[in-house]
């Protein structure tokens, strides 16, 4: 072997000594989520405007909401449409439990789940920070010291493992541009017998008047939670549009 050859597979092995030690992903294992992410998912030019063009088990991801219209969730007719009272009771949430509101915007649900989990507390999870900084100021006003902000990733939730009683998805799973991904972070982030709780608008139902993609059948929703081996418990319709779905963790 002649001394540039050694030099060059000297400098190749030095680069992913320091790449391993920056804890940056190696070729390899880029090269493999890759692989996994044509597996799961597929691209396709024609696809509905309110999509991303990115289908999930035959379903089209819809584009995320923007902090921009945060005005929207603090509407004064959403307590009327979609009953938060209501859904935080049938959560049937304890005083010590550890909640999460996944997706949790402008905290419209973080902070009705903080009244209720007294001596627990609530994650409020989202992937833009302009709706933490939101959710940081209303929990100054409301001096709510049990809710915790942790900003996601399209990919991760970034909640410690096996501690969440409860996670909340209020018309946002539909939106995740990494379904499989971000449900696998949320399983692990729950406790055995852990459950998850999907509000979504009934994609059943034509005459919701709700764009299709951001809509869906509880159908599709149990096919795409039974893939991360969450278990189906019940499906309740006491909202005027959207399905409340629940779902457990297995225990061991």
């Amino acid at each position: 072997m002649n001394k540039r050859r050694i030099l060059i597979l000297y400098s190749l092995a030095l680069l992913a000594t320091v790449g391993a030690r920056a804890g940056m992903p190696d070729t390899a294992a880029w090269a493999g989520q890759d692989q996994r992410n044509r597996r799961i998912y597929e691209t396709r030019a024609r696809h509905d405007p309110d999509g991303i063009g990115k289908f999930y088990m035959g379903r089209e991801i819809a584009h995320v909401m923007g902090h921009e219209a945060a005005e929207w969730l603090e509407r004064a007719d959403r307590a009327d449409t979609e009953l938060p009272h209501q859904v935080i009771k049938q959560m049937k949430l304890k005083p010590t439990d550890t909640a999460a509101d996944i997706g949790a915007g402008t905290g419209y649900f973080t902070f009705r789940m903080s009244r209720v989990v007294t001596q627990g507390k609530v994650y409020a999870v989202d992937i833009q920070p302009e709706m933490l900084s939101f959710i940081e100021q209303k929990k100054r006003e409301l001096k709510a010291r049990n809710v915790v902000s942790i900003l996601g990733t399209e990919a991760d939730v970034r909640l410690p493992d096996q501690t969440v009683d409860a996670a909340l998805l209020v018309d946002a799973y539909h939106e995740f541009s990494y379904p499989r991904e971000m449900m696998e972070s949320i399983v692990r982030s729950l406790k055995p017998g852990g459950r998850v709780i999907q509000v979504e608008y009934r994609g059943e139902d034509p005459d919701v008047p709700i764009k299709r993609l951001h809509k869906m059948t509880v159908a599709q929703a149990r096919r795409e939670m039974a893939a991360v081996g969450l278990i189906w418990k019940e499906t309740k319709d006491f909202l005027p549009q959207q399905h409340f779905i629940v779902y457990q963790k297995s225990r061991p």
